[in-house]
C-alpha cells in the first residue's frame, strides 16, 4: 500500500503514515464489528443451552441488540464517585480497551491478511496481553471502593498466575516451529499429522498443552469458571461496580476483544490458522481468511458453551490450579518435547 502511495506522488514518510493509519482501521473496525456480533452470539448460545430466545427483538433475528445496547450506554450520564482519583478512574478503561486492540496488529487472517508480520509476533502478543492487567488494576484502585478494590487484586493474582503457564506453552509451540512469527507457525503446521492434517493438536504431546492453553484462555480472560473479577454474589460487578455509561462499555468491548483475541490463538497455534483442516488441494481454493474465522467462531462458542456449564471456582482452587497443576505440567512437557525434538529431529546430536 505505501509504494501505491509514492507511485501517486506522495512523499515516503506521508505515504508510509496514510498505509499504516488505513491498516489499522482495516483491523480495528472489522474487529469492533465482530465485538458486537460475538456479544449476540454469545446471548443467543447461552439462551438456547438455557431453553430461553435470547435477543429477538431489535432488528431481524435481534441482530441489531448489540448495536442498540452500545446506543443505550453512549447516551448515559458517566458518572464518577466523588472520592475516586478522576484522571486514574477515566484512564483505566481507556487502557483496557487499547491494550485489546493494540494486540491484534500481528494476527494473520490469512498468508497476506496481516497488519505487521513481524519476526517476533508471538512475544508481542505475551507482551501485550500482560498489559491488560493495569487497566483492571487502575480501576480498582482508583474507583476507592472496596469491593473493586478485591476484585483487581484478584485479577492481578489471577492473570499472572496463568500467564506463567501460558509462556511455557508458547515455548512448546516455538520449539515444534522453530520460529516466533505467526504465519511461519501456521506454515509449520501443513501437514504435520500424519501428512494430512493441518495442526499441531493432533501430535501427542501438543494435544496437552493445547488443553492447558485453552484453559488458561479462559482464566486469563475471566471467563466462567474463572470470573473470579466480577463473582456478583461476593464483589458486586467486581471492578466495574462504580462504572457507568462509555467508560463501562469500554471495559465490555476489551474484555470480547481480548476473548477473541485468545479464540485466535488457539487457531494460529494448534490448529492449522488460516489452513484448511486436511491438507487437500481443493480445500485450498475457500480462502485463508474463512478457514480463520470459522475456527476461531468455533472456539467462541465453546466459550459460550462453559460459561452456560460450567460452576464458578473458588479462588484457592483457581490458584491451586495455575501454580500446582498447569505450572509443573507445561515445564514438564518443555523438557520432554525439547527431548523428543532432540532425538528425533536432529538425531541425538548436542
Amino acid at each position: 500500500m505505501t509504494e501505491f502511495f509514492i507511485s501517486q506522488g506522495m512523499s515516503a514518510g506521508f505515504a508510509l503514515v496514510l498505509a499504516s493509519v488505513i491498516g489499522i482501521l482495516l483491523i480495528a473496525l472489522p474487529v469492533m464489528f465482530a465485538v458486537a456480533m460475538v456479544i449476540y452470539v454469545d446471548r443467543k448460545v447461552l439462551g438456547a443451552i438455557m431453553l430461553r430466545r435470547g435477543p429477538n427483538v431489535v432488528g431481524p433475528f435481534g441482530l441489531l441488540q448489540s448495536f442498540a445496547d452500545g446506543l443505550k450506554v453512549f447516551l448515559q450520564e458517566t458518572i464518577i464517585p466523588s472520592a475516586a482519583n478522576k484522571g486514574i478512574f477515566l484512564l483505566a478503561p481507556i487502557i483496557t480497551f487499547t491494550v485489546a486492540l493494540v494486540a491484534w496488529a500481528v494476527i494473520p487472517f490469512s498468508e497476506t491478511w496481516v497488519l505487521a508480520d513481524i519476526n517476533v509476533g508471538l512475544l508481542y502478543i505475551l507482551a501485550i496481553s500482560s498489559l491488560s492487567v493495569y487497566g483492571i488494576t487502575m480501576a480498582g484502585w482508583a474507583s476507592n471502593s472496596k469491593y473493586p478494590f478485591f476484585s483487581a487484586m484478584r485479577a492481578a493474582a489471577q492473570m499472572i498466575s496463568y500467564e506463567v503457564s501460558i509462556g511455557f506453552i508458547l515455548v512448546c509451540v516455538v520449539l515444534f516451529a522453530g520460529t516466533f512469527n505467526l504465519n511461519d507457525i501456521v506454515r509449520a503446521q501443513e501437514g504435520f499429522g500424519l501428512g494430512v492434517i493441518n495442526a499441531y493438536v493432533v501430535h501427542p504431546l501438543l494435544f496437552p498443552m493445547w488443553v492447558l492453553f485453552f484453559i488458561s484462555s479462559l482464566a486469563e480472560t475471566q471467563r466462567t469458571p474463572f470470573d473470579l473479577t466480577e463473582a456478583e454474589s461476593e464483589l458486586v460487578a467486581g471492578y466495574q461496580t462504580e462504572y457507568s455509561s462509555m467508560a463501562f462499555a469500554l471495559f465490555w468491548l476489551g474484555e470480547y476483544a481480548n476473548i477473541l483475541l485468545m479464540c485466535s490463538l488457539n487457531t494460529l497455534l494448534f490448529f492449522g490458522g488460516w489452513l484448511p483442516p486436511i491438507d487437500w488441494a481443493p480445500l485450498y481454493y475457500v480462502p485463508g481468511f474463512i478457514w480463520f474465522l470459522l475456527k476461531t467462531f468455533v472456539f467462541f462458542f465453546m466459550f459460550s458453551w462453559i460459561w452456560a456449564t460450567v460452576p464458578r471456582y473458588r479462588y484457592d482452587q483457581l490458584m491451586r490450579l495455575g501454580w500446582k497443576v498447569f505450572l509443573p505440567m507445561s515445564l514438564l512437557f518443555v523438557v520432554l518435547i525439547s527431548g523428543w525434538l532432540m532425538l528425533t529431529r536432529y538425531g541425538g546430536a548436542a
